[in-house]
């Protein structure tokens, strides 16, 4: 999609990265998880008890604290409140049990919160009205393994999981049935009360039973299509015996009620905010295929568009949202976006343009991997700041150690906690 150029050409690299950086933060404003439920129920209502029935308002998510502010300042009645987000997060809620559990790796803090929702789903009866906020890295803030199986095997399937390259539809596919609450179970455990659910989307696609895993919709598949996945990427032999034994063991279905689901947000609007940001300085393009898939691959179309744009006559930017995967072989550390920011470089540097560059990769919510950076911003000069300190590009790519080559060259993307997570934002910007 092209949008209209209404200001003079940027030529200037600082002035690139600065509109690079002013994009992405409207990517994430757009994602405003307060905002976002409350544009929601004012358009479509909000659900109430019968009779003398209580509201149960659940968060979980790195946006859940915002999101459980925005339906509480419009709810009327008696309400319990739960929220589990993520360490990091430093919102607050009055009146609310408040759990700040581990991500990516899940903790104890997380099967605590994970403990109290059962038992609070337990109570609830049919003139009860069951509220479930939904946003991402719900997958592992709410870990809930089920019996015969103990959160130690859950961290290290986690980490396996995380390690391997998968897509997140694979990943949360094989967590769901491990879980007592994913892929439905919350649902069979709120029986008989009704649920309404608001969800924020950090899934490409927006497939429901995709993010968080699904609390609240049907499972992907069933254990023995998960077990399909671990085998075909040859896994098997590094999972828990007790996660095999329970894939391996006849159980019976989950029976439960549906409930209502509202997608309140998603990875296409902030990246359509950020095309209208860019749009005031230069040519903008949206791209309509996602980022996804094996990192290396995203790179390479990347780089590609990087030689198309070459020969404009006007400042150009374009846009990407999606989420890319890393197999990782190496001890270092970094996460997808950091990896995928240095590739492109790297790509750049050997088969370079004739002009100043710049390119943005970052998660929306303020966290990339197991790091305290959203991501990078690199440009035509990153390999050599990196080169000039006695180091190879291709030696930090082999471990999997970007973010130490991107602290190396100045380029991380550092933006704190957002309290929000619709995916990755991805910007490329070429001067006139």
């Amino acid at each position: 999609m092209l949008r209209k150029q209404s200001k003079l050409p940027v030529d200037d690299l600082n002035a690139l990265k600065a509109n690079a950086v002013e994009a992405y933060r409207a990517a994430v404003e757009r994602a405003n998880p307060f905002t976002a439920v409350q544009s929601c129920i004012k358009k479509n209502g909000i659900p109430t008890p019968k009779n003398d029935g209580q509201t149960l308002v659940i968060g979980v998510g790195k946006a859940a604290p915002a999101m459980i502010k925005g339906l509480l300042e419009l709810l009327d009645g008696p309400n319990n409140c739960i929220c589990i987000t993520h360490k990091e997060n430093g919102e607050h809620v009055e009146n609310c049990e408040m759990f700040k559990a581990g991500h990516p790796v899940p903790d104890q803090t997380g099967e605590l919160g994970s403990k109290r929702v059962i038992a609070a789903l337990e109570e609830v009866g049919k003139d009860d009205q069951v509220l479930f906020l939904i946003s991402g890295g719900g997958s592992a803030l709410m870990p809930a393994p089920v019996d015969g199986v103990n959160l130690e095997d859950k961290i290290v399937l986690n980490e396996i999981l995380l390690s391997s390259g998968l897509s997140i539809d694979e990943m949360n596919h094989v967590r769901q049935q491990t879980s007592k609450l994913k892929g439905g179970g919350l649902l069979h455990y709120a029986d008989p009360a009704p649920v309404t659910s608001y969800i924020l989307s950090d899934v490409i696609g927006n497939d429901l039973r995709v993010i968080a895993s699904g609390p609240t919709v049907s499972p992907l598949g069933t254990k023995k299509s998960a077990l399909d996945i671990l085998a075909s990427n040859n896994l098997l032999k590094l999972i828990p015996q007790n996660i095999l034994n329970h894939f391996e063991a006849e159980t019976s279905e989950r029976k439960s009620n549906d409930a209502v689901n509202y997608l309140i947000g998603d990875n296409r609007e902030s990246i359509y905010a950020s095309a209208e940001s860019l749009s005031k300085s230069f040519v903008t393009f949206v791209e309509d295929e996602p980022l996804i898939g094996d990192v290396k691959d995203a790179a390479k179309k990347i780089h590609q568009k990087l030689k198309e744009i070459e020969s404009s006559t006007k400042p150009t930017a374009i846009v990407w949202g999606g989420e890319t995967t890393v197999k990782i072989k190496g001890s270092g550390l970094g996460g997808r976006n950091q990896e995928l920011a240095l590739i492109v470089a790297e790509l750049a540097h050997q088969d370079p343009i004739r002009k100043s560059w710049t390119f943005l990769s970052g998660g929306t919510d303020g966290r990339d991997g197991p790091t305290e950076a959203a991501g990078a911003i690199v440009d035509q000069e990153t390999c050599k700041r990196i080169l000039n300190e006695g180091y190879q590009v291709y030696d930090f790519l082999a471990e999997n150690n970007s973010n130490k080559a991107l602290k190396i060259s100045n380029d991380l993307l550092h933006t704190g906690a957002t309290g929000t997570n619709v995916a990755d934002v991805q910007i490329l910007i070429v001067s006139q």
